[in-house]
């Protein structure tokens, strides 16, 4: 796929919100299999080069959305990925428990359980890797 400039915006995007480290990551592991390495290239440009690129909101605010959706529709390996993007735009452990905490009374205690399950241990090994208490 030839690169266009929203596919470049994109994946400066996308190294904003994960890290060079994850991205390289991903890139060595599920993106090396040729058919999801198609999936990131479109994801790059339509997503993270048209989406999140877009003027009107910044990009912590996007992330808290993504963490929203996520958990809303029981999303949990993206919600992993969102509560990570979410916390290096900015947002404390605190601040996404308190927003996991009050959708449970919008979409329920038992999808609001297991979102605290996944930001637990997202938060765990998010303070490991960065070293932040």
């Amino acid at each position: 796929m030839p690169e266009s400039e929203l596919y470049k915006k994109g994946a400066e995007m996308r190294r904003q919100l994960m890290g060079d480290a994850a991205v390289e990551a991903a890139a060595k592991g599920i993106y090396s299999d040729p058919v999801m390495k198609k999936f990131i290239d479109v994801a790059t440009e339509t997503v993270f080069g048209a989406l999140w690129t877009r003027p009107g909101l910044d990009t912590k605010t996007r992330s808290l959305i993504c963490v929203i959706s996520d958990t809303c529709t029981g999303r949990e390996p993206e919600l992993a990925l969102h509560l990570r993007f979410a916390l290096r735009q900015g947002w404390t452990e605190e601040e996404l428990t308190e927003t996991l905490l009050h959708l449970s009374g919008y979409i329920g205690v038992p999808m609001i359980r297991e979102a605290m399950q996944v930001a637990s241990r997202v938060f765990k090994e998010y303070r490991a890797e960065t070293g932040k208490a």
